[in-house]
């Protein structure tokens, strides 16, 4: 299975994108996409550092949310597996 991320551009330099999830800073190549769709500020995928599609604002922070409670859920999961003493799932 293959994950692409949403990732905000923060700068561009070339044909190189400094994007951003979170705290984390990842180069992403603009190549795939057409010159003059995206700008900085702007939401793309990335995936294996290609930047293959820029998205709605709306739909990027939505699908950020998404993983966020999917991490909350692994946390409290993890911390119910440590108090039960078995995997639970």
């Amino acid at each position: 299975m293959c994950l692409s991320i949403p990732a905000r551009i923060d700068k561009i330099e070339g044909d190189t994108a400094i994007c951003s999830v979170g705290q984390v800073s990842y180069n992403a190549s603009l190549s795939l996409l057409e010159e003059g769709s995206y700008q900085v500020g702007d939401y793309v995928l990335i995936h294996t550092g290609l930047a293959i599609q820029v998205l709605d604002k709306k739909e990027a922070e939505e699908t950020l949310k998404t993983f966020d409670e999917f991490k909350t859920l692994n946390e409290e999961l993890d911390k119910e597996e440590v108090r039960e003493n078995k995997r639970i799932v």
